[in-house]
């Protein structure tokens, strides 16, 4: 949405009836945090309406809308198969992992993760948050079938955990929610590695090469200073599709894409302020009695090259992880909860499906295996003077961070995905396991912070709109 100084809100500006009350600044931080706590509130109504169609009289008619075939046929040699769901998983669901690249780096570059002092207490704390989850599920599940589910509980919903914190307002620091930002950045740079390494079908070579060619292609793209989103766009679909048929999960084009987008402008922001006064020196020159720019063909030329201005001064990573975010949040997340979080609820079977190893392994992995192995790991770093926890933080904040951090809904429902491919029994008792122990992590993580710690005073806009 354009913002529109509070000097210009006068009766001069053309707003539309409930544009005013949308037009506020918030930080880059603010309207991100903004976003996530807008779509974890969006993702949970998409999960409740997935698990009503679901369990009701509609039960067959949802099946068959994400069961139905949409094929893509090129020549005789080369076709897309797959359902509606599959688009969901391995296309739609590739947006998701693009702009999760752009997060991881741009804070490796430039966030909470650019320094190693920074970024050693969230980096500990989400290698804890991941490993102890996988053991205590291999606990429940050793010599099982349902082994191959490990990698399940050890993923942070990020929209979720947010949302949750956002509704505690002032009890929670700044410094604490960009806590559990970074270390969520640092577990879905593990779930992807995970994904990539364990939960990878047969290899086609041949794509697989090609796959490293374009990203080749990419990087030298990126050195050569190209700019144009576009062509990155071409070139990282054509990785998409080679990707798609090598054997590795597609999704994982997204980040290789993300991580070769260019991360610097293409002119500073010095020369960006030099260029807008020429620019509004002339525009005030051109003046006429007319004050729409279709009548007055100078001043719509002139803010034509500020707009190439200001596309040149803003980075390519950041213009393009503002301009997927909002998308990405508030449709692609809530069609994949849509199309997966519908399980069929049998209660005369709800004891037999909470008491299966994979569903305990699941629970007990991201309910208590991820608060002991955030907190449990970050506090014991502390104490040994390794680390140091965020400004104003205390070790109740860091409990509950690390309780929140076990709603583990979008990725761990992936990783079931991946895990229990074409095992539609196995499947549902891990999706049983990841909502029960989101929705208990969530429960609990906001309990906990409520009970244990204290409202601060500061300005409210810190914690965004």
């Amino acid at each position: 949405m354009t913002q529109v100084p509070d000097d210009l809100q006068t009766q001069d500006t053309n707003l539309a009836p409930w544009e005013k009350a949308f037009d506020s600044i918030l930080t880059p931080l603010d309207e991100f945090i903004h976003k996530e706590s807008s779509s974890g509130m969006l993702l949970m109504t998409f999960t409740i309406i997935a698990l009503v169609l679901a369990n009701s009289p509609f039960h067959s008619i949802y099946y068959n809308i994400f069961h139905t075939e949409i094929n893509l046929q090129i020549g005789h040699s080369f076709a897309l198969e797959g359902t509606f769901h599959h688009w969901i998983n391995d296309g739609l669901m590739a947006l998701f992992f693009f702009v999760v690249g752009l997060e991881i780096k741009r804070e490796i570059l430039v966030g909470e993760l650019a320094s190693m002092k920074q970024a050693l207490l969230p980096i500990i704390a989400a290698i804890g948050g991941m490993v102890v989850p996988a053991l205590m599920y291999l606990v429940f599940n050793y010599g099982e079938e349902g082994i191959k589910g490990w990698g399940i509980p050890m993923a942070t919903d990020i929209a979720f955990a947010v949302g949750v914190l956002v509704l505690l307002g002032t009890r929670i620091p700044r410094s604490v929610v960009m806590f559990l930002l970074a270390l969520a950045i640092v577990d879905d740079l593990g779930a992807v590695i995970v994904i990539a390494l364990f939960y990878t079908e047969q290899i086609n070579l041949l794509a697989l090469g090609l796959a490293w060619g374009f990203f080749f292609v990419l990087i030298v793209m990126n050195r050569a200073g190209i700019r144009w989103p576009l062509i990155y766009f071409i070139v990282g679909g054509l990785l998409w599709v080679a990707m798609l048929k090598s054997g590795v999960h597609a999704t994982l084009a997204g980040v290789l894409i993300a991580l070769t987008i260019p991360a610097r402008s293409k002119i500073n922001s010095s020369r960006f302020q030099q260029h807008v006064f020429k620019l509004m020196a002339k525009f005030k020159e051109c003046k006429e009695q007319e004050t729409d720019l279709m009548h007055n063909e100078k001043q719509a030329h002139l803010v034509q090259n500020l707009e190439k201005g200001v596309t040149a001064v803003v980075p390519p990573l950041q213009r393009l992880e503002h301009q997927f975010h909002r998308p990405v949040a508030f449709i692609v997340i809530p069609l994949f909860a849509l199309a997966n979080a519908g399980i069929p609820i049998h209660v005369d079977q709800l004891v037999n499906t909470v008491s299966h190893p994979i569903t305990l392994g699941v629970i007990m992995g991201l309910v208590f295996g991820k608060c002991l192995g955030i907190a449990g790991t970050a506090l014991l770093f502390v104490k040994m003077g390794i680390g140091q926890l965020p400004k104003g933080a205390t070790s109740a904040h860091i409990v509950g961070v690390g309780l929140l951090g076990g709603i583990g809904f979008t990725m761990s429902i992936f990783i079931a995905e991946l895990g229990f491919k074409g095992a539609e029994d196995m499947l549902i008792m891990a999706k049983t396991g990841v909502l029960i122990a989101s929705l208990l992590a969530g429960i609990l993580g906001y309990a906990w912070l409520l009970l244990f710690t204290h409202k601060v005073d500061k300005p409210t806009s810190e914690m965004g709109d």
